[in-house]
């Protein structure tokens, strides 16, 4: 009895360091008049950052264009700066050096409310929240109409799941959104980024933890989502990047090789050398083993 009543008040110990923690985090400055871009291209000037318990910098010294309306994609081993860069974007820090633009506004000229209205984001992680199902993707635009959420779940490929939910529409996702699959989820979280209808769009590896049967459904419902949007993809599994605009594979906080992925592949370098890396493991899977590593028999 005493050794769990000491582990209960270590635990709510920790919790108030945490909480104390978050509440110590200053509001990031913004500048006193705002100004909204009228164009939706990104660029990183001379960016560096560094995380204060890293031994070295998170990204170097790093210029990189993101072109408007069209799909870029960042490659690169983990830990290598790619996710350090859509956070930097998203202003949950600020860089020590250089500057980030969206439409030629630096980004700290504007407000949280202006910037989160720019992006959408569909992680790989998928938090449904303990309501309903419509509730969870107008949470996106809360003003939205049933019309619209309905719209915004057809294009993320959602209505023959929840077709088959209890109480289709208003079933409660408390319990229920445990039981959906990692493709179903991540189609909720492009819904709400269709209703979001924000001009920027962050993928964060949307297919990677997927079977191939969800990977298509969810490939359907992201061709829908980019359209006519800057977009920006995270992603380990080179085959569903390899129609992006601009490909920029990231070592070490640094951009070190950048083009389409025929041009990336002609030059002999990281991205080819991933890329027969990963060919090479799919004929082994395809030859007899199953991605769980085990042999398939005949």
């Amino acid at each position: 009895m005493f050794i769990s009543y000491t582990s209960v008040v270590e635990l709510i110990a920790s919790a108030l360091q945490r909480i104390e923690r978050f509440m110590a985090i200053a509001p990031l400055p913004v500048a006193e008049q705002s100004e909204m871009p009228e164009r939706y291209d990104i660029r990183f000037d001379n960016v560096s950052y560094r995380y204060e318990e890293g031994d070295g910098h998170a990204l170097n010294h790093v210029s990189l264009t993101f072109p408007a309306a069209s799909m870029s994609a960042l490659v690169g081993a983990s830990g290598a700066g790619k996710t350090t860069v859509t956070k930097l974007l998203m202003r949950y820090a600020d860089p020590q050096q250089g500057q980030i633009s969206i439409g030629g506004v630096d980004i700290r000229r504007l407000t949280p409310e202006q910037l989160n209205s720019l992006i959408s984001v569909v992680f790989q992680d998928v938090w449904l929240f303990d309501d309903t199902l419509l509730a969870n993707i107008r949470i996106a635009r809360p003003q939205a109409t049933r019309q619209e959420v309905e719209e915004a779940a057809r294009a993320a490929q959602c209505l023959e799941f929840i077709s088959r939910l209890p109480q289709g529409w208003l079933t409660p996702m408390g319990e229920m959104g445990g039981q959906l699959s990692g493709g179903e989820r991540q189609r909720i979280s492009i819904a709400r980024a269709l209703l979001k209808n924000a001009p920027v769009v962050i993928l964060d590896e949307p297919t990677a933890a997927l079977d191939i049967e969800s990977e298509l459904a969810v490939q359907k419902a992201i061709d829908n989502l980019v359209h006519n949007r800057t977009v920006i993809i995270i992603a380990h599994r080179l085959s569903t990047i390899a129609g992006a605009g601009n490909i920029l594979v990231i070592e070490e906080g640094q951009v070190v090789e950048q083009g389409t992925h025929a041009q990336l592949l002609s030059h002999h370098g990281r991205y080819q050398a991933l890329w027969q890396a990963q060919m090479a493991a799919r004929v082994w899977r395809d030859d007899g083993v199953s991605a769980s590593g085990e042999w398939v028999h005949e």
